[in-house]
């Protein structure tokens, strides 16, 4: 018969040696909060601008069996808001985006209104947040778009990186 082990196994060691009960993932500061990853948490790109050409739209709204008639599909932000200004964040080299292993986790797009066929509007990304937590990535990232100095729709992605 083995006699029962006193105190934590040895893996339950956190940071310094503390014991299981102190044991903290790599990634997590002291106080739970994750810690930033990289230098590009909070920096805004360069406004990027679109025009919503009627071809594009309406074959877009053919792949995805809208109504090519009824103007420009709510999923169509992915176009003019996430893509149009994504490949900025993963073409910065601070930004270090491994494709190998990223997951797109999340996504949401909230509009103040629609946008109109033949419409221009612009769209500037911004990196939210860069946090490691259990040895993950999550990268979210915020883009607002505006048409004529108003506000048409934000969105926001979150991108999980194994690390």
């Amino acid at each position: 018969m083995v006699p029962a082990r006193q105190g934590p196994l040895p893996l339950l060691r956190g940071a310094r040696g503390c014991r299981g009960q102190e044991a903290r993932h790599r990634g997590l500061r002291r106080d739970g909060r994750a810690e930033p990853v990289s230098k590009v948490a909070g920096k805004t790109y360069p406004q990027v601008e679109t025009r919503l050409e009627a071809d594009h739209v309406r074959a877009f709204a053919e792949a995805i069996g809208a109504d090519p008639e009824a103007g420009v599909p709510p999923t169509y932000a992915a176009v003019y808001a996430l893509f149009s200004t994504a490949v900025q964040l993963y073409g910065d080299e601070d930004a270090a985006v491994d494709f190998q292993h990223l997951l797109h986790s999340e996504q949401e797009f909230s509009w103040t209104r629609h946008p109109e066929v033949g419409e221009t509007v612009l769209a500037r990304g911004r990196v939210e947040e860069d946090v490691e937590r259990r040895n993950l990535r999550f990268l979210t990232y915020a883009t607002s778009v505006d048409s004529g100095g108003e506000p048409l729709c934000s969105s926001r992605m979150v991108n999980v990186i194994r690390g």
